[in-house]
């Protein structure tokens, strides 16, 4: 990863525990990252997920490392390959080194994330709550299109508040946020040029094994 990078010494935004890393990835490295996503999505194409009650999410989705996350009528889970079959491609350093910088460099995440946002997708108030680990932190790395996060309470209700992310943004969930509820109320389409059609892809990292 460039050099420019790095973590800086500006401190994050501290918002109700989450952490945002404002303008943590220059463009090249966001563009890198890009090309990055891409080659992971051919390899594991994108799915559009439904929930366990049958109801189809608004964005695609798709993942890499040793498991990724799904969803269909079975319910919510991690597994060890894509709905086709294959396994899941490896995280690519590049990924790997934002988390080093933001989270650990001691225990490194088993599964990356990667959801695509279209003009009118969204993404509910929820929990990540499906890891059999909480002591590790999710990190979310934002490229493209401006996203509207919404960030709740460990418990429904009360409260929230929200802030404009923009590409190359980071956000640290760990702590006390780690079980709170957010969420993506909605993009504004074709406000970045990162992705020429426009739309926001979302990489998402998380611990999902226990520690011995």
């Amino acid at each position: 990863m460039p050099k420019e990078a790095e973590l800086t010494e500006v401190p994050p935004l501290n918002i109700r525990g989450f952490k945002v890393y404002k303008g943590f990835l220059n463009r090249a490295s966001q563009e890198q990252l890009v090309a990055e996503s891409r080659a992971l999505a051919t390899e594991a194409p994108f799915f559009q997920p439904t929930t366990p009650s049958g109801k189809p999410m608004s964005v695609k989705m798709t993942s890499a490392g040793r498991l990724g996350w799904v969803t269909d009528r079975t319910g919510y889970r991690y597994q060890t390959a894509h709905p086709r079959g294959q396994s899941w491609p490896e995280i690519p350093n590049v990924i790997l080194n934002i988390w080093s910088a933001v989270a650990s460099p001691d225990r490194l995440p088993d599964s990356c994330l990667m959801n695509f946002y279209g003009a009118d997708a969204r993404m509910g108030l929820h929990q990540d709550k499906d890891e059999g680990d909480f002591e590790w932190p999710v990190v979310s790395v934002s490229l493209g299109d401006d996203a509207l996060f919404r960030m709740g309470n460990p418990t429904r209700g009360g409260k929230t508040e929200s802030i404009w992310l923009t590409s190359g943004d980071v956000v640290v969930m760990g702590g006390d946020a780690r079980l709170s509820y957010h969420g993506i109320d909605r993009i504004r389409f074709q406000s970045s040029s990162l992705l020429p059609k426009g739309g926001r892809i979302n990489l998402t990292l998380r611990v999902v094994d226990q520690t011995s």
